[in-house]
Formats: C-alpha cells, structure tokens, sequence
C-alpha cells in the first residue's frame, strides 16, 4: 500500500511537472530549457527529464535558437511539436467570419475567412461546419477543441441574443467536429480581453478590464488571466448596464442601456441622422470625418464622455490595475481625447484621481477575438484531464 502511494506521488509530481512547463512553453514561446528551469525553479536535470518526457508525447521539441553573435552553439528552444495538438478558434462579427488552426505557444498554422452569407444564423453555421469539418478531416485527433467568439450574449454553447445580427436561442452544437471534442462559446469582447491579457497590453497585470466598442460595448474582468464570465458564461455585458438614456429602449430588452450612448447610433443620434443599419461603418465615417466638421467632433465627444463616464463606474467597481480598450474605443481616444479622460476622472472616486487605472490602447486590435478564443481552447488542453486525452490518441 505505501509503495503504491509513494509511486502515485511520484506520478503527481511529474505530470505536475510536465504540464508546468507546457503551461510556460505555451506562455513564452521559443524560450529556452534553461529559461523554462529557472521560472519553475527546477534544477537543470528535471528540466532535462520534462523536456524530454514532453518529446516523447509529441507535446514539444528542441530546436536551434536564433544566432545571437556571440561565441558558441545558440541554446536550442522550446516550441510546439510538429504532429502536436491543435485547437480551431472562429470568430463570428456581426459582417463576417474568420477562423484559424493554431498551435501550443500561439503560433497561427492555418487561417480562412470570408463575409457572413445572408439568410440569418444558418447559412452563416452551415460554411462553418464545412470548414471545421475540413480541418478535423486533415488533422484528426490532433484537433483538441474548438472555441467561438461570437458578437452576441452567451450562455454555455448558446448565443442567447446577438440583437445586431438578429440571432436569438442559436445553439452552436453542429459546430462540434466529433463526439467528445470539447466545444467552447464566448462573447467576442470577453475573448477579446482574455487575449490582451495574456498576449497584449495586459500582459502581467494581476486584474485587468478590457472594453471594446462595436456595436455597443463589450468586454471582461481578467484576474489572473481566467475571465470573470459569470455563472453560466453570460457575464461582461458591461453595454446593459443603465449608464444611458433612461428614455430609449435597447434591442436587449432593457431601457438606459450604456451600449446606446457610445456607438454610431448614438452618433447617428445627435448628428439627426436615422439610426443606421450598419452603427459600426457609420461610426467610422463620423469619426474620420471630425477632424474637418464641428457637428462630427461634437457627436464623438459626447460618445466620448459616455464612454469615459462608463469607463469610471467601472473602474469604481472592479478596481482593476489597468483598462485596456479596443474597437471604437480607441478611435474616441484619439479623436475626443479631453471629453473621455475628463468624464472619466470625474467619474472616479476621489481617492482614485491621483493615480487612476491607466487607459491603454489594445496590442491585438481586430485579432483578439478570435486570438482569444484559441486561449479559451488551449486551457482545455492544458490541464490533467487535456493531458490525459492527449496521450490516449497516441497509444
């Protein structure tokens, strides 16, 4: 019995192993065995024996670092295996498609895309299926799990409502490639924010706010790169929160929703102009044209100070170190840099104005999503349970 115990610890302790320094090969890609020994504080020869029990299960492989000038062979890095694990991650906009292969560390080994076929949720699902079908079909197990970002609320695989593109109650369940392949769904604007956390701007801050601007307002708390997303997923929809106009209603079914108070139909608003049928163009064509009309500047100032006065609710609340922004959140920086930091200042708690959150541009732009979404798929693998399946598929 104690000899069945001391071999199961000794087990736990080199699975342990083994998926830390995956966890740190998929964090800091092509760094090297010394560098992954040094931040998991192991000694050179279990670096050694990780490394080469990550080789024999196709998870990682060695190969020549980059030449430095210096004197002598470069140490070779760490990096994904060629016949390693892959993830499928797709984004779905309220215009079109994107979806890409990627591999442990990150690195995108294949990406396709194309603009959302008229007709509702179904055609658009029917283009992806065939295409996440097509690369199950090539890559077989390999492909661990598929992740979506999608424009919309989500509750587990469920687009609850994505009132810009009219989804509602679309379950994305065809979208698994075969039974058992773990199937994620997560907003855009959340997955977008686990992205800059992990990868961009937020890198390395503990708790991190991420905020986009499309079609109203998106985004997530980050604390200690997981996502806050709620209960059941449907968490971040920091847009319906009543920082707007009482008086309007919100395709969501709420009144006062902050995401009618920061986008092109606001804009469209306050310039008289009918709510348009595309509020994101719309809001690029104001704010390209502000530079040169009064009328455009005011309206993007007042969306602005709606954002910034959200921006410090916000911040009020979830105190995070840092707001990383995206979308036309950073389009009204630029343009109405004096109306949001003003509201935004005003709006914080006094202990908070002399050293408020910084707001810092995103570093993955229109990418987050569905960088984001291939993050969310990878946390699937990288853990015991996605170990374990791992090494089934190659017995």
């Amino acid at each position: 019995m104690q000899q069945r115990t001391a071999a199961h610890r000794v087990h736990t302790l080199r699975r342990q192993g083994v998926l830390a320094m995956l966890r740190h090969v998929h964090d800091h890609p092509a760094a090297t065995r010394a560098d992954a020994a040094r931040a998991l504080g192991l000694s050179s020869g279990s670096a050694a024996e990780i490394s080469t029990r990550l080789k024999g299960l196709r998870l990682a492989e060695e190969t020549a670092g980059p030449q430095t000038g210096g004197r002598g062979r470069p140490s070779p890095v760490l990096t994904a295996h060629p016949r390693g694990p892959l993830v499928c991650a797709v984004s779905i906009g309220h215009e079109e498609w994107r979806m890409c292969t990627v591999e442990i560390g990150g690195r995108v080994v294949a990406e396709d895309s194309g603009r959302n076929p008229a007709g509702g949720a179904r055609p658009v699902l029917d283009v992806l299926r065939g295409r996440i079908a097509a690369a199950y079909g090539e890559h077989g197990p390999r492909l661990r799990a598929v992740s979506v970002a999608v424009a919309g609320t989500v509750r587990r695989t469920t687009i609850v409502q994505a009132s810009g593109m009219g989804w509602y109650g679309i379950d994305l369940e065809p979208l698994r490639p075969a039974p058992g392949t773990p199937l994620l769904v997560g907003n855009d604007a959340s997955m977008a924010g686990l992205a800059e956390a992990r990868r961009g701007t937020g890198a390395g801050a503990r708790v991190s706010l991420h905020l986009t601007v499309e079609v109203g307002v998106g985004g997530i708390l980050i604390v200690d790169g997981v996502p806050v997303d709620g209960a059941t997923g449907a968490g971040g929809e920091f847009g319906h929160m009543p920082f707007g106009d009482p008086a309007l209603d919100c395709p969501c079914g709420a009144r006062g929703c902050w995401d009618l108070a920061v986008d092109g139909r606001a804009m469209a608003r306050a310039l008289g102009r009918p709510e348009p049928r595309d509020p994101r163009t719309e809001a690029g064509r104001i704010l390209t044209s502000a530079a040169g009309d009064p009328a455009a500047r005011a309206a993007a100032g007042a969306a602005a100070a709606a954002l910034g006065r959200g921006v410090g609710a916000l911040v009020n609340a979830l105190d995070p170190e840092l707001v990383t922004l995206s979308g036309l959140a950073a389009g009204l920086v630029a343009t109405a840099p004096e109306e949001l930091n003003g509201a935004y200042t005003a709006a914080l708690m006094r202990f908070r104005r002399a050293d408020p959150p910084p707001l810092l541009p995103s570093a993955l732009g229109g990418r987050g999503p569905l960088l984001g979404a291939a993050e969310a798929a990878f946390d699937t693998l990288l853990s015991d349970a996605g170990l374990e399946a791992w090494s089934g598929t190659l017995t």
